[in-house]
């Protein structure tokens, strides 16, 4: 059995061909993956981004998440096209096709998102609980730990039901926002918000947050991944797996998009504005008990714990992925936990600001994107790598153009932070 056809069978290949599922069951395959890789979406890391730019500059930075959403869409079609034509993720073909000082480069990089998204995931995770119950932060970061271990323990195996679990939990956190939306009445002016803009440095710094909270770097790997089973089909049968890929995408990141954009709307329309503090999730949490109700307080805190438990356990998912593609090397999910667990545990056994830490988290998310995007911009135009679905010039362009709007968006911040 070669490495990729291994990682493939760990990652939850389905049955062989011999059998034959119904058209149902193909169409769930494609959309239980792509909402796998939408949790990547709405982490907690989007909450603290989100519902802080919402609080402190209105409607303004809307047009973020707006584009944000747009490019994720279209990165995820190229990593989900990378796996089905070529079998292998996007660390995999790195290994293969680059130097090994290269490979070990952004395998370390890969390896400092992964714990970027885990603290952001156990932060939030552990707050939810805090606020829900009452529980310390750090022995909250251990219960989600241990929850999203089991939950994981579904994935190699018994894919199909890891999949209908992390559905449930998005689907969670879509009623907790639907229902903080109705609440919090039709956003006013709201269309303001997708003029692009800046207010200061503050602001482009929540920018940069959001952006990567949005299009984050492990689902693509994550992504590619997920995909590569289809690879042994037919030409035809490859094409016709990755329209139905778009399809999936297409509905799960569409309801991640709106759900990113429900947490700017119910903080602007609720805490912009208002002499309320909502400096942390805590204060945002206390904030719209004090103006929407109680029970609009509940449903962010459930929300939240939906999204830290599920994003938890889809990241260690995907740092499993980096770990195999890159070095060739698989560890022990328990192992694997416990090491990811220690700096999310770390900064929460320090008493720093858990809010603050999940935005700084998110812009490192930003900063690592480049590193996945231009690798899989440069895989796609290779007909030697991608066979008969070479990506189009112009799909090669329009991925130039976001890897370098993005960069470009990291350097204006570093510039604006140094001046």
């Amino acid at each position: 059995m070669t490495e990729s056809t291994s990682l493939a069978y760990q990652a939850g290949k389905p049955a062989p061909p011999r059998s034959s599922p119904s058209r149902l069951g193909r169409a769930y395959g494609f959309l239980g993956s792509a909402f796998v890789v939408a949790v990547a979406y709405v982490d907690p890391g989007n909450f603290a981004t989100n519902m802080s730019g919402g609080a402190r500059y209105g409607y303004l930075l809307l047009w973020v998440i707006a584009s944000a959403s747009a490019a994720a869409v279209f990165v995820q079609y190229l990593a989900a096209k990378l796996g089905i034509a070529t079998g292998r993720s996007l660390p995999e073909l790195c290994r293969e096709h680059y130097p090994r000082p290269v490979t070990f480069g952004l395998w370390v990089q890969a390896e400092l998102v992964s714990m970027a998204t885990d603290l952001a995931e156990f932060v939030g995770a552990a707050v939810a609980l805090n606020l829900l119950f009452g529980v310390p932060l750090l022995p909250a970061a251990c219960v989600t730990a241990a929850v999203s271990l089991t939950i994981l323990t579904l994935a190699p195996l018994r894919r199909r039901r890891f999949e209908t679990v992390i559905v449930a939990l998005i689907l969670m956190v879509s009623a907790g926002f639907a229902y903080q939306v109705v609440r919090s009445g039709p956003p006013v002016s709201a269309g303001a918000g997708l003029l692009p803009g800046f207010a200061g440095t503050d602001s482009v710094l929540l920018a940069t947050g959001m952006l990567g909270a949005t299009v984050m770097p492990h689902a693509i790997y994550l992504h590619s991944a997920l995909t590569q089973e289809h690879h042994h089909a037919s030409v035809t049968a490859r094409r016709k797996a990755l329209r139905s890929s778009v399809k999936g995408l297409a509905c799960a990141l569409g309801i991640a998009a709106v759900i990113n954009g429900s947490m700017l709307l119910v903080a602007a329309a609720s805490l912009h504005g208002t002499p309320l503090p909502h400096e942390s999730l805590a204060d945002m949490h206390d904030g719209l008990g004090k103006v929407l109700g109680a029970d609009t307080a509940l449903a962010f805190a459930l929300a939240l714990l939906a999204s830290g438990i599920a994003a938890s356990s889809v990241g260690t998912y995907a740092g499993q992925v980096i770990m195999s593609g890159f070095l060739r090397t698989r560890i022990p999910l328990l192992l694997r936990r416990l090491l990811t667990m220690t700096p999310p545990l770390a900064i929460l056994a320090l008493g720093t600001d858990p809010t603050q830490a999940l935005i700084i988290s998110q812009v490192v998310l930003s900063f690592g994107i480049p590193f996945a995007l231009v690798p899989l911009v440069l895989f796609g135009r290779r007909r030697d790598v991608m066979g008969p679905l070479t990506n189009r010039r112009l799909t090669t362009a329009i991925g130039a153009v976001v890897a370098l709007s993005i960069s470009g968006l990291n350097l204006f911040l570093l510039h604006q932070l140094a001046a």
